[in-house]
């Protein structure tokens, strides 16, 4: 597709050819044609700058996202390990606990039970 800008210079270097290149209106013509070829090639170029643009603040986005995805898993992931390590001291410390109570059942019991034996046999 051929810009419309593009088609009128055409029209008029046509025209031109057929007309007087030094009468004022040919050359304010051939003036607005210039500066309108020149306001055409600062846009392309705006628009290729934008464009530049965009695909690199996409690029950063992109890459902040990968970055920030790998930081979370690594953070997990030493959060994970500290909660097993914190289990497995509470396991350890429990076992000890464990050990003495049960140790302290043990001898009460056989107190106990010596205690039910006194009892039914005094009666």
């Amino acid at each position: 597709m051929v810009d419309d800008k593009v088609l009128e210079e055409i029209q008029f270097h046509q025209d031109v050819i057929n007309r007087d290149q030094t009468s004022p209106l040919y050359q304010i013509r051939e003036k607005e044609i210039e500066i309108s070829g020149r306001v055409l090639a600062a846009k392309q170029k705006a628009e290729a700058i934008v464009s530049d643009a965009r695909r690199k603040s996409a690029e950063v986005v992109n890459k902040a996202r990968t970055d920030g995805d790998a930081l979370a898993r690594e953070h997990e992931a030493a959060l994970i390990s500290e909660a097993e390590k914190k289990a497995a001291a509470l396991r350890g410390g429990v076992g000890g606990e464990v050990a003495a109570i049960d140790s302290q059942v043990t001898q009460r019991l056989d107190a106990a039970v010596k205690s039910v034996v006194e009892a039914v046999t005094e009666v």
